[in-house]
Protein backbone atom coordinates (compact mmCIF):
# COMPACT_ATOMS: atom_id res chain seq x y z
CA UNK A 1 0.00 0.00 0.00
CA UNK A 2 1.83 3.49 -1.13
CA UNK A 3 -0.41 6.67 -1.19
CA UNK A 4 -3.33 5.12 -0.37
CA UNK A 5 -2.99 2.20 -3.45
CA UNK A 6 -1.83 -0.98 -4.33
CA UNK A 7 1.36 -1.81 -6.20
CA UNK A 8 2.34 -5.05 -7.10
CA UNK A 9 5.96 -5.61 -5.74
CA UNK A 10 7.98 -8.80 -6.51
CA UNK A 11 8.61 -10.14 -3.12
CA UNK A 12 11.65 -12.72 -2.52
CA UNK A 13 11.23 -15.64 -1.30
CA UNK A 14 13.93 -17.02 1.65
CA UNK A 15 13.99 -20.14 3.02
CA UNK A 16 15.40 -21.60 5.98
CA UNK A 17 18.02 -24.89 5.74
CA UNK A 18 14.73 -26.81 7.57
CA UNK A 19 12.90 -24.88 4.27
CA UNK A 20 10.88 -22.56 6.42
CA UNK A 21 9.95 -19.09 4.88
CA UNK A 22 11.80 -16.42 6.39
CA UNK A 23 9.42 -13.28 6.81
CA UNK A 24 10.81 -10.22 5.32
CA UNK A 25 11.02 -7.09 7.32
CA UNK A 26 10.64 -4.08 4.52
CA UNK A 27 7.87 -6.38 2.85
CA UNK A 28 5.91 -6.10 6.01
CA UNK A 29 6.43 -2.97 6.60
CA UNK A 30 4.70 -2.59 2.99
CA UNK A 31 1.25 -4.43 4.40
CA UNK A 32 1.06 -1.94 7.45
CA UNK A 33 1.04 1.02 5.28
CA UNK A 34 -1.99 3.62 5.63
CA UNK A 35 -5.14 1.64 4.84
CA UNK A 36 -7.26 2.30 1.67
CA UNK A 37 -10.38 2.66 3.23
CA UNK A 38 -9.21 5.82 5.27
CA UNK A 39 -7.82 7.34 2.13
CA UNK A 40 -10.89 6.48 0.27
CA UNK A 41 -12.78 8.24 2.54
CA UNK A 42 -10.80 11.16 3.07
CA UNK A 43 -10.38 11.83 -0.52
CA UNK A 44 -14.63 11.67 -1.35
CA UNK A 45 -14.88 14.13 1.78
CA UNK A 46 -12.69 16.62 -0.39
CA UNK A 47 -15.21 16.34 -2.90
CA UNK A 48 -13.23 13.56 -5.52
CA UNK A 49 -15.79 11.31 -6.84
CA UNK A 50 -15.50 7.27 -7.30
CA UNK A 51 -16.02 7.49 -11.05
CA UNK A 52 -12.88 10.07 -11.09
CA UNK A 53 -11.11 8.50 -7.96
CA UNK A 54 -8.53 6.55 -10.32
CA UNK A 55 -7.59 9.23 -12.66
CA UNK A 56 -7.06 11.55 -10.12
CA UNK A 57 -4.78 9.77 -7.43
CA UNK A 58 -3.00 7.25 -9.87
CA UNK A 59 0.91 7.42 -9.08
CA UNK A 60 2.08 4.31 -10.78
CA UNK A 61 1.15 3.05 -13.50
CA UNK A 62 0.92 -0.50 -12.22
CA UNK A 63 -1.43 -0.12 -8.95
CA UNK A 64 -4.87 -1.50 -9.08
CA UNK A 65 -7.80 -1.50 -7.04
CA UNK A 66 -8.69 2.37 -7.94
CA UNK A 67 -11.91 1.03 -10.38
CA UNK A 68 -15.12 2.72 -9.78
CA UNK A 69 -16.55 -0.44 -7.74
CA UNK A 70 -13.77 -0.53 -5.80
CA UNK A 71 -13.17 3.05 -4.12
CA UNK A 72 -16.84 2.49 -3.72
CA UNK A 73 -17.07 -0.49 -1.93
CA UNK A 74 -13.70 1.10 0.28
CA UNK A 75 -16.13 3.85 1.15
CA UNK A 76 -18.86 2.10 2.12
CA UNK A 77 -16.73 0.37 4.80
CA UNK A 78 -14.83 3.14 5.79
CA UNK A 79 -18.09 4.83 6.24
CA UNK A 80 -20.26 2.67 8.46
CA UNK A 81 -17.08 2.28 10.66
CA UNK A 82 -17.08 6.05 11.03
CA UNK A 83 -21.00 5.81 11.84
CA UNK A 84 -20.73 3.12 14.02
CA UNK A 85 -17.73 4.74 16.07
CA UNK A 86 -19.75 8.35 16.54
CA UNK A 87 -23.21 6.28 17.32
CA UNK A 88 -21.52 4.23 19.68
CA UNK A 89 -18.98 6.67 21.29
CA UNK A 90 -19.75 6.70 25.27
CA UNK A 91 -20.92 10.11 27.05
CA UNK A 92 -20.35 9.50 30.49
CA UNK A 93 -17.90 11.83 31.13
CA UNK A 94 -19.45 14.38 28.53
CA UNK A 95 -20.14 17.93 30.46
CA UNK A 96 -22.51 19.79 27.61
CA UNK A 97 -24.15 23.20 28.83
CA UNK A 98 -26.23 22.78 25.85
CA UNK A 99 -27.84 20.25 23.68
CA UNK A 100 -29.00 21.16 20.07
CA UNK A 101 -31.78 19.20 18.36
CA UNK A 102 -32.92 19.87 14.66
CA UNK A 103 -33.89 18.16 11.60
CA UNK A 104 -33.49 18.58 7.43
CA UNK A 105 -34.73 17.35 4.60
CA UNK A 106 -32.31 14.89 3.11
CA UNK A 107 -33.33 12.75 -0.20
CA UNK A 108 -36.94 12.31 0.51
CA UNK A 109 -36.02 11.66 4.26
CA UNK A 110 -35.82 14.03 7.35
CA UNK A 111 -32.19 13.42 9.31
CA UNK A 112 -32.51 14.55 12.87
CA UNK A 113 -29.05 15.51 14.75
CA UNK A 114 -27.89 16.02 18.07
CA UNK A 115 -25.13 18.61 18.92
CA UNK A 116 -23.93 19.20 22.16
CA UNK A 117 -21.98 22.33 23.34
CA UNK A 118 -19.30 21.60 25.89
CA UNK A 119 -18.93 23.61 29.38
CA UNK A 120 -15.70 24.49 27.33
CA UNK A 121 -17.62 25.97 24.36
CA UNK A 122 -16.38 23.09 21.94
CA UNK A 123 -19.09 21.18 19.79
CA UNK A 124 -19.76 17.82 19.13
CA UNK A 125 -22.02 15.51 16.88
CA UNK A 126 -23.78 13.38 19.39
CA UNK A 127 -26.10 11.15 17.31
CA UNK A 128 -28.16 11.12 13.93
CA UNK A 129 -31.47 9.51 13.24
CA UNK A 130 -33.57 8.91 10.04
CA UNK A 131 -36.89 9.37 9.86
CA UNK A 132 -39.76 10.26 7.40
CA UNK A 133 -40.97 12.83 9.28
CA UNK A 134 -39.56 14.98 12.23
CA UNK A 135 -41.84 13.02 14.96
CA UNK A 136 -41.37 12.22 18.80
CA UNK A 137 -40.76 8.84 17.95
CA UNK A 138 -37.33 9.56 15.44
CA UNK A 139 -36.19 12.20 18.11
CA UNK A 140 -37.03 9.79 21.39
CA UNK A 141 -34.73 6.66 19.81
CA UNK A 142 -31.94 9.29 19.29
CA UNK A 143 -32.19 10.83 22.99
CA UNK A 144 -32.94 7.12 24.23
CA UNK A 145 -29.74 6.49 22.68
CA UNK A 146 -28.13 9.36 24.07
CA UNK A 147 -28.89 8.10 27.56
CA UNK A 148 -28.09 4.51 26.85
CA UNK A 149 -24.79 5.59 26.06
CA UNK A 150 -24.04 7.51 29.38
CA UNK A 151 -25.75 11.09 29.14
CA UNK A 152 -26.72 12.73 32.18
CA UNK A 153 -30.44 14.05 31.23
CA UNK A 154 -30.67 15.37 35.12
CA UNK A 155 -27.96 18.01 34.73
CA UNK A 156 -29.04 21.51 34.09
CA UNK A 157 -28.97 22.13 30.42
CA UNK A 158 -30.40 24.09 27.94
CA UNK A 159 -32.31 22.42 25.01
CA UNK A 160 -32.20 24.01 21.71
CA UNK A 161 -34.44 23.77 19.22
CA UNK A 162 -36.12 23.78 15.68
CA UNK A 163 -39.43 24.48 17.29
CA UNK A 164 -41.17 21.64 16.22
CA UNK A 165 -43.33 20.24 19.04
CA UNK A 166 -42.07 16.52 18.51
CA UNK A 167 -38.93 17.91 19.89
CA UNK A 168 -40.34 19.13 22.75
CA UNK A 169 -42.52 16.71 24.08
CA UNK A 170 -39.03 13.98 23.56
CA UNK A 171 -36.90 16.56 25.22
CA UNK A 172 -39.01 16.89 28.47
CA UNK A 173 -40.48 13.19 28.26
CA UNK A 174 -36.08 12.59 29.11
CA UNK A 175 -35.20 15.59 30.96
CA UNK A 176 -38.43 16.31 32.81
CA UNK A 177 -41.02 19.36 32.78
CA UNK A 178 -38.38 21.77 33.95
CA UNK A 179 -36.08 21.30 31.32
CA UNK A 180 -35.17 24.66 30.01
CA UNK A 181 -35.80 25.24 26.13
CA UNK A 182 -35.13 27.62 23.51
CA UNK A 183 -36.69 27.55 20.75
CA UNK A 184 -35.08 28.49 17.44
CA UNK A 185 -35.64 31.89 17.20
CA UNK A 186 -34.73 32.02 13.19
CA UNK A 187 -37.17 28.94 12.86
CA UNK A 188 -39.63 31.36 14.63
CA UNK A 189 -39.13 34.75 12.10
CA UNK A 190 -39.60 32.30 9.12
CA UNK A 191 -42.88 30.36 10.45
CA UNK A 192 -44.23 33.43 10.85
CA UNK A 193 -42.87 35.47 7.81
CA UNK A 194 -43.90 32.91 5.17
CA UNK A 195 -47.80 33.85 5.99
CA UNK A 196 -47.20 37.04 5.04
CA UNK A 197 -47.13 38.91 1.39
CA UNK A 198 -43.88 39.90 0.27
CA UNK A 199 -45.29 43.58 0.92
CA UNK A 200 -45.49 42.65 4.77
CA UNK A 201 -42.77 40.54 5.06
CA UNK A 202 -40.17 43.32 5.72
CA UNK A 203 -41.91 46.10 8.27
CA UNK A 204 -42.81 42.48 10.70
CA UNK A 205 -39.18 41.20 9.47
CA UNK A 206 -37.35 44.53 10.97
CA UNK A 207 -40.17 44.55 14.15
CA UNK A 208 -39.17 40.77 15.20
CA UNK A 209 -35.57 41.27 15.11
CA UNK A 210 -35.56 44.56 16.94
CA UNK A 211 -37.76 42.69 19.82
CA UNK A 212 -35.30 39.62 20.24
CA UNK A 213 -32.03 42.09 20.04
CA UNK A 214 -33.41 43.98 22.95
CA UNK A 215 -31.40 42.58 25.88
CA UNK A 216 -34.24 42.73 28.76
CA UNK A 217 -37.04 39.81 28.49
CA UNK A 218 -39.35 41.84 29.81
CA UNK A 219 -39.06 44.71 27.34
CA UNK A 220 -38.96 42.00 24.59
CA UNK A 221 -41.79 40.22 25.63
CA UNK A 222 -43.74 43.65 25.71
CA UNK A 223 -42.54 44.30 21.95
CA UNK A 224 -43.89 40.20 20.73
CA UNK A 225 -47.02 41.25 22.16
CA UNK A 226 -47.42 44.38 20.49
CA UNK A 227 -46.46 42.59 17.64
CA UNK A 228 -48.54 39.73 17.73
CA UNK A 229 -51.73 42.07 18.00
CA UNK A 230 -50.80 44.17 15.08
CA UNK A 231 -50.46 40.40 13.65
CA UNK A 232 -54.18 39.87 14.32
CA UNK A 233 -55.49 43.02 12.67
CA UNK A 234 -52.93 41.82 9.47
CA UNK A 235 -52.79 38.24 9.32
CA UNK A 236 -54.39 36.59 11.96
CA UNK A 237 -52.53 33.45 10.58
CA UNK A 238 -49.42 35.01 11.18
CA UNK A 239 -50.44 36.41 14.73
CA UNK A 240 -51.21 32.47 15.84
CA UNK A 241 -47.79 31.37 14.80
CA UNK A 242 -46.14 34.05 16.41
CA UNK A 243 -47.78 33.18 19.73
CA UNK A 244 -47.64 29.82 19.75
CA UNK A 245 -44.30 28.62 21.90
CA UNK A 246 -43.39 32.54 22.11
CA UNK A 247 -42.24 32.68 25.60
CA UNK A 248 -40.03 29.59 24.98
CA UNK A 249 -38.12 31.89 22.10
CA UNK A 250 -37.61 33.89 25.02
CA UNK A 251 -35.43 31.50 27.29
CA UNK A 252 -32.17 33.23 26.47
CA UNK A 253 -33.60 36.69 27.72
CA UNK A 254 -34.93 35.15 31.03
CA UNK A 255 -31.67 33.19 31.63
CA UNK A 256 -30.04 36.54 31.33
CA UNK A 257 -27.75 35.07 29.15
CA UNK A 258 -25.12 37.55 28.16
CA UNK A 259 -25.31 39.14 24.58
CA UNK A 260 -22.42 37.24 22.87
CA UNK A 261 -23.01 34.38 23.71
CA UNK A 262 -26.85 34.80 23.41
CA UNK A 263 -26.52 35.16 20.01
CA UNK A 264 -25.46 31.55 19.48
CA UNK A 265 -27.93 29.59 21.59
CA UNK A 266 -31.11 32.00 20.39
CA UNK A 267 -31.14 29.55 17.42
CA UNK A 268 -30.01 26.63 15.71
CA UNK A 269 -27.66 28.23 13.24
CA UNK A 270 -24.80 25.68 14.22
CA UNK A 271 -26.53 22.89 13.21
CA UNK A 272 -27.80 24.19 9.87
CA UNK A 273 -24.24 25.29 9.18
CA UNK A 274 -22.90 21.84 9.80
CA UNK A 275 -25.81 19.75 7.54
CA UNK A 276 -24.73 22.71 4.61
CA UNK A 277 -21.36 21.02 4.59
CA UNK A 278 -23.31 17.78 4.17
CA UNK A 279 -24.96 19.51 1.02
CA UNK A 280 -21.65 19.94 -0.43
CA UNK A 281 -19.58 16.32 0.59
CA UNK A 282 -22.40 14.56 -0.67
CA UNK A 283 -23.22 16.87 -3.86
CA UNK A 284 -21.42 13.72 -6.18
CA UNK A 285 -23.61 11.37 -5.09
CA UNK A 286 -26.20 11.00 -7.92
CA UNK A 287 -28.41 7.92 -6.88
CA UNK A 288 -29.76 7.28 -3.34
CA UNK A 289 -30.43 3.59 -2.19
CA UNK A 290 -32.21 2.11 0.55
CA UNK A 291 -30.17 0.65 3.19
CA UNK A 292 -28.00 2.67 5.48
CA UNK A 293 -26.38 5.10 2.71
CA UNK A 294 -28.22 7.96 3.87
CA UNK A 295 -26.83 7.67 7.37
CA UNK A 296 -23.36 7.04 6.29
CA UNK A 297 -23.15 10.05 4.05
CA UNK A 298 -24.59 12.55 6.23
CA UNK A 299 -23.13 11.10 8.93
CA UNK A 300 -19.86 11.31 7.24
CA UNK A 301 -20.70 14.78 6.06
CA UNK A 302 -21.32 15.64 9.63
CA UNK A 303 -18.01 14.49 10.89
CA UNK A 304 -15.98 16.80 8.00
CA UNK A 305 -17.94 19.75 9.71
CA UNK A 306 -17.00 18.66 13.03
CA UNK A 307 -13.27 19.11 11.97
CA UNK A 308 -13.66 22.04 11.25
CA UNK A 309 -16.23 23.47 14.62
CA UNK A 310 -14.35 26.01 16.53
CA UNK A 311 -15.72 27.00 20.22
CA UNK A 312 -18.67 29.10 19.96
CA UNK A 313 -18.90 32.91 20.09
CA UNK A 314 -18.81 33.76 23.69
CA UNK A 315 -17.49 30.63 25.58
CA UNK A 316 -15.81 32.77 28.32
CA UNK A 317 -19.73 33.66 29.27
CA UNK A 318 -20.67 29.97 29.70
CA UNK A 319 -20.17 29.91 33.64
CA UNK A 320 -22.84 32.89 33.89
CA UNK A 321 -25.09 30.01 32.16
CA UNK A 322 -24.45 27.00 33.75
CA UNK A 323 -25.03 29.53 37.18
CA UNK A 324 -28.39 30.45 35.62
CA UNK A 325 -29.51 27.31 34.97
CA UNK A 326 -28.40 25.29 38.19
CA UNK A 327 -30.27 28.18 40.34
CA UNK A 328 -33.25 27.07 38.53
CA UNK A 329 -32.88 23.46 38.38
CA UNK A 330 -34.80 20.87 41.16
CA UNK A 331 -32.66 19.23 43.31
CA UNK A 332 -32.08 15.68 42.65
CA UNK A 333 -34.15 13.26 44.30
CA UNK A 334 -30.86 11.93 46.59
CA UNK A 335 -30.34 15.22 47.02
CA UNK A 336 -34.03 15.98 48.66
CA UNK A 337 -33.62 12.63 50.28
CA UNK A 338 -30.72 13.34 52.67
CA UNK A 339 -31.75 17.11 53.65
CA UNK A 340 -35.20 15.38 54.34
CA UNK A 341 -33.31 12.75 57.07
CA UNK A 342 -31.13 15.95 58.23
Amino acid sequence: MVMGQKVPVERPRVRTTDDKEVRLGRHEMFHRGEPLTETVWEKLMLGLSTRRYGQAIRQFTEAYGLEKSAVSEHFVEASRAKLKEMMERRLDQTQLCALLIDATPFEGQQMVAALGIGQDGRKTILGIRQGATENATVVSELLSDLVSRGLDFTEPRLYILDGGKALTAAVKKYAGESAEIQRCQVHKRRNVLDHLTDEQKPAVAKKLNAAYALEDYAAAKQALNLLHRELMDLNPSAARSLGEGMEETLTVHRLHIPMQLRKTLASTNVIESAFSIVEQVCKNVKRWHGGDQRERWVGSGLLVAQKQFRRVTGYKQIPALIRELEALAPPKPEVAKRRKVS
